[in-house]
């Protein structure tokens, strides 16, 4: 399953976050300094930490300025909802609650952890649990009948002891249960217990009856295949694996002091052990295992058992060393030595050695010289250490794992910056990763609709989660900022063809439909031609200019609306371009719009991405209102939840799991007429 939304409340510098979105992949989290990223990414760990990592503390957590409020009991730990996750079934675990449930297969499921460190977990757009209320009348009018009936047995064969009806047996287990009682597991186990009973009794001669037992029957069991699925899902609930750069494997490890410390709970730094202690889950063997078998003496050698045992002990620690050393360098090499134009670095491997008391980590390069890990650099130490922390966390459920890195790779060069950036990508494809990161170089121009933005302005507000590019304070977004920058001077002058874009949301809507239909045979947008956002109509001449001024073929593609309209009158941009490479989104428009942004160009499906996507239903204000812009109706009907970032952002989602031909035929019509003036303007 994936942490499709999360929510954290009361922790350190966090009031509350209010839901935010996640992407199914990677979602990079940005920010300055003290805006409360690194103790986001400690509650959400809590959802389902691993084993060797300690729960909520009330004294160190609990934000300082309430902690009287727990001293006085005016609130209780227990009560108190730190972090709350929201996961989106995968296809194994919709089969799981299927085979148990199938009306809820297409659920989600929550999990809330509190500051006593209990959890509460519920089933998300699954069929309601019935209350009392909701079955007495039906259930009345199947008592009378099964009353009847049984007055009638007995009529017949009256009982050597007067016996109770069934429906006084029911009236005597409903005594308590008013109206609004839900039909839990709990509750509801006497009642399907009743309906057992009563089944004989039903009279298959009438089909209404019958059908009447089977439907109250089938509300009665909800509350226990309910409690049944939870308690599956529970038991996939993917575990939380935090990485911070203060995590290092030691080069050198003395095991006995490590044994006696670890046996003795007396770690003084917990953060300076951890990277040791899950280097020693990795190989399999505790520091107490290693010690032992590093003291122990050869046996004699006319024992012949003794010197077996004692060979296989040998043998198991060097297998198991010798797999740990291969890992680790395979995964290291990926980023070290990246395929690319670069050239390449010297190979080396990675090598776990036991030498009596002491566990080594050391480096052998391509002329076979060993030397100690903490002799090479900062940022290699860092992918070990990295490596080592998530194989050992993960265990053998690291597929099923959600990845919290802190400032990764914060040590690495730019480059291989870039190059780890392309490890967090392959690592996603099969474990959603969460990162945090003050580097341009970790933002990918194609990532920026997994950017999320962390800020505190306002410590009596707290810590906020922007899901859109945006935020009050303008250092939060510098690095996306910077990314983009970046990326622009690497890549503005690098195409020969150049479309200028008013904005990301409209690069991101061409980029994704050209896909679209580059992959259906539809129309292919030439892959020569360069995408270039300007941050609004009044800035694609600037962009313009630039591109212009270095002899490079340039093309503008404008809203039909007044901002468009405006950037399009401009004589310097009518000048360098001329008429023709100015377009706009009217001459490939077919509609009622007078006035057409790229949105309506994509009226119809917005409208079901709104909805599936965002639960923006605004399908029947849509069709009232044809001749009006849909980023109007949107905007009217939402009100101030509204976006036009998070609507672009869903749409980029949906094009993911959709084709061409889930589009409109009029809309593949208009964006194949796009696609072609683009290719005949940059040709």
């Amino acid at each position: 399953m994936r942490l499709a939304r999360a929510r954290v409340q009361k922790y350190r510098s966090i009031k509350d976050t209010g839901w935010f979105e996640l992407e199914n992949t990677k979602t990079i989290l940005v920010g300055p300094n003290e805006a409360g990223k690194t103790a986001l990414l400690r509650a959400l760990e809590q959802l389902n930490a691993g084993e060797d990592v300690p729960g909520f503390d009330s004294l160190r957590d609990y934000p300082r300025s309430e902690l009287n409020d727990l001293d006085t009991g005016s609130v209780a730990e227990k009560d108190i909802i730190v972090v709350s996750g929201e996961f989106e079934l995968d296809a194994d675990d919709k089969a799981a609650v299927s085979a148990i449930w199938p009306e809820a297969a297409g659920c989600k499921y929550q999990y809330d952890r509190h500051l006593d460190n209990s959890y509460a977990h519920r089933l998300v757009d699954a069929p309601a649990t019935p209350t009392y209320g909701s079955i007495k009348d039906d259930l009345a009018r199947l008592t009378k009948h099964i009353d009847k009936q049984l007055a009638a047995e007995r009529a017949e064969t009256p009982p050597e002891e007067e016996q109770t009806t069934l429906k006084e047996d029911l009236d005597e287990l409903t005594a308590d249960w008013d109206s609004n009682t839900a039909l839990t597991a709990t509750v509801a186990k006497p009642l399907v217990e009743w309906f057992d009973e009563a089944l004989p009794y039903v009279d298959e001669e009438v089909p209404k009856e019958v059908e009447r037992h089977s439907k109250l029957m089938a509300q009665a069991r909800i509350g226990e295949l309910r409690k049944t699925v939870l308690r599956e899902l529970h038991k996939r609930l993917p575990i939380f694996v935090y990485f911070s750069a203060y995590f290092r494997v030691r080069p050198l490890i003395h095991l006995q002091h490590l044994a006696d410390r670890l046996d003795q709970n007396l770690l003084d730094d917990n953060e300076y052990d951890f990277g040791n202690v899950c280097l020693l889950k990795l190989l399999g063997f505790t520091a107490r295992e290693l010690s032992d078998l590093g003291k122990a003496p050869e046996p004699e050698a006319g024992d012949s058992e003794a010197l077996a045992n004692y060979r296989d002990q040998l043998d198991r620690r060097g297998y198991k060393l010798n797999g740990a050393s291969v890992r680790l360098t395979n995964e290291i090499q990926q980023v070290w030595q990246p395929d690319g134009d670069r050239p390449r670095e010297r190979e080396f491997t990675v090598r776990v050695t036991a030498d009596q008391q002491y566990l080594k980590v050391v480096v052998e390069d391509d002329l076979g010289v060993e030397i100690e890990l903490d002799q090479r650099s900062e940022g290699f130490q860092w992918l070990v250490s990295f490596f080592t922390v998530f194989f050992a966390q993960a265990s053998d459920e690291y597929e099923n794992a959600i990845l919290l890195l802190d400032e990764p790779g914060l040590s690495l060069h730019g480059l291989k910056q870039r190059d780890f950036r392309t490890t967090v990508s392959r690592l996603a494809e099969g474990n959603q990763i969460l990162f945090t990161t003050h580097s341009p170089f970790m933002v990918g121009p194609d990532e920026l609709d997994a950017v999320r933005v962390i800020e505190m302005t306002d410590r009596n507000v707290g810590t906020k989660v922007h899901t859109s590019v945006s935020a009050e304070d303008s250092a939060s977004i510098q690095v996306l900022q910077e990314a983009l920058g970046y990326d622009l001077a690497q890549s503005l002058f690098m195409e020969q063809r150049n479309l200028v874009l008013e904005g990301l949301t409209d690069y991101w809507y061409v980029d994704a439909t050209a896909a679209l239909l580059r992959e259906a045979g539809t129309a292919d947008l030439n892959e020569k031609i360069a995408l270039v956002p300007a941050q609004s109509a009044g800035k694609v001449v600037y962009f313009a200019t630039i591109l212009h001024a270095h002899r490079l073929k340039v093309a503008a593609l404008l809203d039909s609306d007044a901002a468009g309209d405006q950037a399009a009158s401009q004589d310097t941009l009518v000048h360098m371009l001329g008429n023709k490479n100015i377009l706009r989104t009217k001459d490939a428009y077919k509609g009622a719009v007078s006035k057409p942004e790229i949105e309506d160009m994509l009226r119809k499906t917005l409208v079901v991405v709104g909805k599936d996507e965002l639960g923006w239903d605004v399908k029947d204000k849509g069709a009232s209102q044809p001749g009006r812009p849909i980023v109007d109706v949107f905007a009217d009907a939402i009100g101030t939840d509204f976006s036009k970032y998070r609507l672009a952002k869903a749409y980029l989602r949906w094009t993911r799991a959709h084709a061409a031909a889930d589009l409109t035929d009029a809309e593949r019509e208009q964006w194949a007429k796009l696609i072609s003036a683009v290719n005949k303007a940059l040709k």
